[in-house]
């Protein structure tokens, strides 16, 4: 296993949510983190909350420009690339009767297209340091929820990609895999269904007895699976999920 500390680590995405939580688990155990997002504000919170060990860049990863200045930051900030924690996002549901083109597009690129051009720029930084890619999934790609065809297709997508990835990378010692997480309170959640904090909580909390382990997730619990996988050197094409047990489908009463 690779040590974190030490690590250079880039997450996209990485003002809230999952993105903030691996950041801050990382650079917890000595990582130098780059957290890359288009909120200046929020970014700032995150990177004042981690200290000096983490470095910010405002910028969209669906914009070649951005990606590289996140990409060079990130070798700037910690001498290199260890990993890149694809991470950032966005959810698009509807009814397949009701779906925009325009909006599938949109999502795609957001979920799919942009990760895969960031990962191929940072291929050469990242084989310097036998260094790794993760892919956040989604455990929309384990249970059915009516609506969310846009938002699962792209998670889908992204599972595909880690193990084509993972062959394709293998021979220059880049390892490629993807956590898949459960029901965790995330501002991408909470956007999709126009919920405020207490709204949120409070339906994330009804979903508790769908989890075979009886409660939602944390960011952080998503991270140590996301650490693992970056630190694993003889695993690659990995999906992981980290669920609770939700895509199990059992119900608690």
């Amino acid at each position: 296993m690779k040590e974190i500390s030490g690590m250079s680590v880039l997450v996209t995405g990485g003002s809230s949510g999952i993105g903030a939580g691996a950041a801050r688990h990382f650079a917890e155990r000595g990582a130098r983190v780059t957290i890359a997002g288009r909120r200046e504000d929020r970014l700032e919170e995150v990177r004042a909350e981690i200290g000096d060990a983490c470095c910010a860049v405002v910028g969209d990863v669906t914009v070649d420009t951005d990606r590289r200045r996140m990409l060079a930051a990130a070798e700037a900030h910690g001498g290199g690339l260890d990993a890149l924690i694809s991470n950032a996002g966005n959810m698009y549901r509807g009814a397949i009767t009701e779906l925009s083109e325009g909006a599938l597009i949109d999502i795609f690129n957001s979920n799919v297209v942009a990760g895969m051009m960031l990962t191929g720029l940072a291929v050469p930084l990242l084989e310097r340091r036998r260094g790794a890619v993760l892919f956040v999934g989604s455990v929309h790609t384990r249970r059915a929820f009516p609506g969310a065809s846009p938002y699962a297709a792209t998670k889908g997508a992204l599972e595909t990609l880690t193990r084509v990835l993972a062959a394709e990378l293998g021979s220059c010692g880049v390892r490629v895999n993807c956590v898949v997480p459960g029901a965790v309170l995330t501002e991408i959640y909470q956007r999709a269904g126009y919920l405020d904090d207490q709204q949120a909580s409070a339906r994330l909390a009804a979903m508790s007895g769908e989890h075979a382990l009886g409660r939602i997730g944390s960011a952080g619990e998503i991270a140590e699976a996301m650490a693992y996988l970056v630190c694993a050197e003889w695993t690659t094409g990995a999906i992981l999920d980290v669920d609770g047990g939700l895509g199990l489908g059992v119900t608690h009463a």
